[in-house]
C-alpha cells in the first residue's frame, strides 16, 4: 500500500499563495530548467534542472490519487478534469457543484477529511494518495492520516498570504529527519511524520 503525503510549493515565509489565491513566484522552479517532464495534461509542461526533475517525477508517476479542497479545485476549474498528475482527484466538499458528474466525470466528491483520504485510498490501489491543500494537510496530520509532508522551499518572502500550516490541532506535531534535494529555484524537503 502506498503512502499518503502533502505536497505544496511554498514562500521562504511559509505561504502557499498571496492573499488573492495569486501564487506570484512560487511556480517559477517550474520554468528554471532544460529538463522537460511532461504531465498527464497536454496543456502543461515542466522545465526544470535534473535534481527537481527527479523530485517531480516521484510526486507524479507514484501518485495513485490526489485529494484537493474545493477551493483549490474552484481556482483550477478542476484541471479540466485532468489533474497534471494524472491521478483521480477527490474534492473535500459539502456541497459538490450541480454539473459535477458531466463537467467532471472521473472526479470524486466527499464530505470530510477522513473519508476523502479513505476513498482515494482505495482508488490509489498500491500508489501514494498526494494531498494538494493546507487546510486538509493540517487536517490529516491531525487526524493521524499523514504519512509525509513535503515541501518545496522557494527563495521568495511574500510577508502575507495563505500559509500552508496554521493552527493544528492537537498541538506540536514532531516530523522526523527530511530528505533534503537542492533544485533550482527551490529547496525539495520531505519529512515523514513522526509516529
Amino acid at each position: 500500500m502506498g503512502k499518503v503525503f502533502s505536497h505544496m510549493t511554498m514562500s521562504l515565509d511559509g505561504y502557499i499563495a498571496q492573499p488573492d489565491d495569486g501564487i506570484g513566484e512560487l511556480f517559477e522552479w517550474y520554468g528554471a530548467g532544460d529538463v522537460t517532464v511532461p504531465s498527464a495534461n497536454e496543456g502543461i509542461t515542466f522545465q526544470v534542472d535534473e535534481a527537481s526533475a527527479a523530485i517531480l517525477r516521484d510526486l507524479t508517476e507514484d501518485t495513485g490519487a490526489l485529494v484537493a479542497g474545493r477551493r483549490l479545485f474552484d481556482i483550477a476549474d478542476g484541471w479540466g478534469d485532468r489533474h497534471p498528475a494524472g491521478a483521480p482527484v477527490v474534492v473535500v466538499t459539502h456541497r459538490p457543484p450541480a454539473d459535477a458528474a458531466e463537467k467532471w466525470p472521473t472526479t470524486t466528491f466527499v464530505d470530510g477529511v477522513a473519508a476523502a483520504v479513505e476513498r482515494a485510498k482505495r482508488i490509489a490501489g498500491d500508489k501514494n494518495v498526494t494531498i494538494a491543500s493546507a487546510n486538509i494537510t493540517q487536517q490529516a496530520l491531525a487526524l493521524g492520516l499523514l504519512d509525509e509532508v513535503c515541501v518545496s522551499l522557494v527563495p521568495v518572502l511574500f510577508g502575507e498570504g495563505i500559509p500552508y500550516f496554521s493552527a493544528l490541532g492537537g498541538g506540536h506535531q514532531l516530523l522526523e529527519d527530511p530528505v533534503v534535494v537542492q533544485g533550482k529555484r527551490a529547496l525539495h524537503l520531505r519529512y515523514p511524520v513522526r509516529r
